[in-house]
């Protein structure tokens, strides 16, 4: 095994961290908790509504050198976590299920290796049904995958092919039962408004997904984002009365089924919430390795945000090189970026967060968003509650608007 490799802080860094302590900014007095995210960027097909950092693999995966430079990344980061607990996993992308069973056991046994891993972790591997076999997940298990996500969308072919998916509904049903005969936590995507798609075809859907039990749904509205084939070509979806009766269709049958919706997409049967997505929600801590994954770490005295070089062949050529130069981003959060910083969060919690966890995750005073939060109650988008943040029915409804209220 490599051994670790440290970096040593040039001093003129030292003196410019320390004159910022000394500004002003905030100090924090306990550490959040610690994830770790891991891109896997390899797809089989771009669909034409992602905007994720996804590349057609056009051919065999270079395992070999992924997980090389996977280490290598790893090992560049280990001095700003050291000692931490890694509280979960997630490996997400593109599509990790098309990574071999000995790679996966593999990556798992290194960060067994690197990181001070709670032995409950929870760790989730996306999959994409095109690329569910038994077998491979079954050996998946075993090495310590406990959670799967499943790409499931619909299970409506004519919309399967709209969404340019490489499965059927026959295959997403059978990937369902796959991953619940191998792990006890399974999640489902799925999405609506989508082209063309009906209220009766939407609750369909729904109904489908729901009839497999799972301990958590991640219902979500279909988005044209910028950058992707949908924004360049966009097809006929629902209009947005249609598509705001679907959001209210679906949180309804979800909640009469028995899931409770813990946050804007997020629904989940009694303890089956997502561990991993809460510690991003409640502005939690999170190394991001791998090509184009982003990470946010804490420290006493600053928060600095990370991103690696989207472009996975530039990723595995640079990261080896121990330099840092795999890195697209690295830099402090302001404190004046802070306040919207954990709101953008906090607030898409149904319950959102105790007021005290403000001052606990970015070391500033509450008293400094005050006037943002007067506001915000005023105009009815925030509870009066001086013991929780959290939005109201209108300001969930309406997020965006109460988000605005804490812009810098």
């Amino acid at each position: 095994m490599v051994r670790p490799v440290f970096s040593i802080v040039p001093e003129e860094k030292i003196q410019r961290r320390s004159d910022a302590a000394g500004a002003g900014l905030s100090v924090l007095t306990s550490l959040p908790p610690l994830s770790l995210y891991v891109h896997v960027p390899w797809c089989v097909r771009k669909c034409p509504y992602c905007d994720f950092n996804s590349h057609e693999a056009g051919g065999e995966i270079p395992e070999e050198q992924y997980l090389e430079a996977l280490r290598a990344d790893l090992e560049q980061a280990l001095p700003s976590i050291w000692g931490r607990q890694v509280v979960s996993i997630f490996i997400g992308g593109g599509t990790p299920s098309l990574l071999s069973a000995a790679a996966v056991d593999q990556m798992l046994a290194m960060f067994r290796a690197y990181l001070n891993l709670w032995p409950q972790a929870e760790i989730t591997m996306e999959a994409n049904p095109g690329t569910v076999e038994a077998a491979r997940f079954r050996e998946y298990a075993r090495s310590g995958i406990n959670r799967f996500s499943l790409g499931i969308q619909s299970f409506d072919d004519a919309a399967l092919r709209a969404l340019g998916r490489i499965h059927d509904a026959r295959q997403a049903c059978a990937a369902i039962e796959t991953a619940q005969n191998c792990v006890e936590r399974v999640n489902l995507d799925i999405m609506f408004a989508l082209p063309g798609q009906t209220m009766e075809e939407c609750a369909a859907d729904l109904r489908q997904a729901m009839s497999f039990q799972t301990e958590h749904l991640s219902l979500y509205h279909l988005t044209l984002e910028p950058n992707t084939v949908f924004a360049k070509f966009p097809p006929a979806v629902p209009d947005d009365d249609t598509s705001a009766a679907m959001q209210d269709q679906v949180a309804e049958l979800a909640e009469q089924g028995g899931w409770e919706r813990y946050e804007v997409s997020a629904y989940a049967r009694k303890s089956g919430r997502c561990r991993h997505n809460l510690n991003y929600w409640e502005f939690g801590d999170y190394l991001g390795i791998g090509p184009g994954a982003h990470g946010k770490l804490s420290f006493h005295d600053r928060i600095i945000r990370q991103a690696r070089l989207k472009n996975p062949k530039s990723w595995m050529e640079k990261a080896p090189l121990m330099n840092g130069s795999h890195l697209a981003e690295d830099r402090q959060v302001l404190p004046e970026e802070l306040p919207f910083e954990f709101m953008l969060n906090a607030l898409r919690l149904r319950q959102g967060v105790p007021s005290s966890s403000f001052t606990e995750r970015t070391g500033l005073s509450l008293a400094a968003i005050m006037p943002c939060i007067d506001a915000a109650v005023d105009k009815g988008l925030l509870l009066a509650d001086p013991a929780r943040l959290q939005a109201s029915p209108l300001g969930w409804r309406f997020l965006n608007d109460l988000l605005a209220e804490f812009l810098p």
